[in-house]
């Protein structure tokens, strides 16, 4: 009972000093400064249920409910420890989920109202049907002859640091290209092929592994297919050694055992309408300008 009358006893004393009155007084900015943190809370938990981070929120609130009640009982060495642990755990948080952090600002940078302003059209799904095609012809045809592949599709965000490792070849997209490369025993076919602006940028490229869960039966080529899609909005097509069959991973999420069909409608989704861009407005204030001239002579 005297623990319970504790608790109680804080419950009130928050609720004293809680002004109602406050309420009354609150202006429309105020409004609109608490919708816009719990939209940032909504994104936040968004982005930590999809990450690592869900286990470390989870933790941190262990943390805290620990916390509550040393200093309800009084338990000072617990709540020293607690504190000190607190004071370098920000830091290491950073250290930590570094990939995460960096993961969630991109995501926000590649968000629809941003992609909208600062896209321009042709940069819009802007691998060419051409391409596609050739690169799903190489893995087929190394899906047959069971040679592993990877191959790494850039979007939109840059992926030049995959390619510090590797060898530079900025040669046209081919299937034929694309399967010497792969052949077993061949200086380039051990890594990741790096296509950029319907060229193959580079080969023998180090991509980064994942640190999420896979099926056993997945080597190194898909933990690196998988953890090159996380820190990257990039296609990554893996044709496997073992099986020959083809999976391509985006955003983190691997799809397993795709056919051609399948994968071409991956690397060439249909095209979303409705975008206005500041290319694609200016060109229309451009037109309107000329209509108006024409009309005038």
């Amino acid at each position: 009972m005297k623990i319970l009358n504790q608790v109680l006893s804080t419950l009130r004393d928050i609720f004293y000093k809680f002004d109602l009155s406050s309420i009354v007084t609150m202006k429309l900015t105020d409004f609109l400064d608490i919708l816009i943190v719990a939209v940032i809370a909504y994104w936040v938990i968004i982005w930590v249920r999809e990450t690592r981070a869900w286990f470390l929120l989870k933790g941190i609130l262990v943390l805290a409910l620990i916390s509550l009640f040393s200093n309800i009982f009084n338990l000072y060495t617990v709540s020293w420890i607690i504190e000190k642990t607190l004071s370098v755990g920000i830091i290491a948080i950073l250290i930590l989920f570094q990939p995460e952090f960096r993961k969630a600002l991109e995501n926000l940078g590649k968000g629809s109202l941003v992609t909208n302003l600062f896209t321009s059209e042709k940069n819009m799904n802007k691998l060419e049907e051409k391409t596609a095609e050739e690169i799903i012809d190489a893995a087929e045809r190394m899906a047959k002859e069971k040679t592993g592949a990877l191959i790494v599709v850039e979007n939109n965000v840059p992926i030049g640091d995959f390619e510090e490792r590797g060898i530079t070849i900025d040669a046209k997209v081919s299937s034929q290209l694309l399967t010497n490369i792969f052949v077993n025993k061949t200086p380039l076919h051990d890594g990741a092929v790096t296509i950029r602006n319907n060229r193959i940028a580079s080969a023998a490229c180090i991509l980064p592994l994942t640190h999420a869960e896979l099926n056993s039966d997945l080597g190194t080529r898909h933990r690196a297919a998988v953890g090159a899609s996380e820190v990257s909005d990039a296609y990554v097509v893996v044709v496997s050694e073992e099986t020959g069959k083809i999976s391509v991973a985006h955003e983190g999420k691997l799809r397993r055992g795709v056919d051609g069909k399948k994968l071409k409608e991956v690397l060439c989704p249909p095209k979303k309408g409705g975008y206005i861009t500041f290319s694609s407005l200016w060109k229309g204030l451009y037109h309107n300008e000329n209509e108006k001239d024409n009309g005038k002579n």
